[in-house]
């Protein structure tokens, strides 16, 4: 066996994470958008969770909203750096959390980047009815949390094996 296909064999997990975090959010978007209306509040889990459909031009708490394009070239170039130290993070032995942060924010990444690119906008979803009131202001969507994650992830995958 290659040491090229023992690569791809041991980062496979890593890649199926990415591949996990990006369709999952993919098949709840679609199917937000075809299931519920906008500016909706559907309660629930016992009414600390609600689902509310949003579309969101910027980042968040509706950063940079009126200009979409700069936006989008801005997630674009971030994700570009993301992809290749990500691809760099998948050549090098052990890493494992590191690994998995950062496929949680490719996977994550790259299904906003593509809303971005396909629709204009990020659809979000999940909005929290408990907590302080600046988060109960945020709607989120799944590529969101893997993000959150993933960055932390990252981190502490980074400080753990240095």
């Amino acid at each position: 066996m290659t040491v090229r296909r023992k690569n791809v064999k041991k980062n496979m997990p890593y890649i199926l994470i990415a591949g996990i975090a990006f369709g999952s959010d993919f098949w709840i978007k679609r199917h937000m958008d075809r299931k519920y209306a906008r500016y909706v509040v559907h309660p629930g889990r016992r009414n600390k969770i609600l689902i509310e459909k949003y579309y969101n031009r910027g980042a968040a708490l509706n950063f940079l909203a009126k200009k979409p394009r700069i936006m989008r070239m801005i997630h674009t170039v971030i994700m570009f750096f993301v992809g290749i130290l990500y691809y760099f993070l998948l050549r090098m032995p052990g890493h494992c959390l590191s690994k998995t942060g950062a496929s949680l924010l490719v996977g994550g990444g790259l299904n906003n980047l593509l809303d971005r690119y396909t629709k204009g906008y990020v659809v979000d979803y999940v909005k929290f009815n408990f907590g302080p009131k600046w988060l109960k202001g945020i709607i989120f969507n799944i590529s969101d949390f893997c993000i959150f994650i993933g960055a932390f992830l990252s981190v502490v995958g980074s400080e753990v094996s240095s």
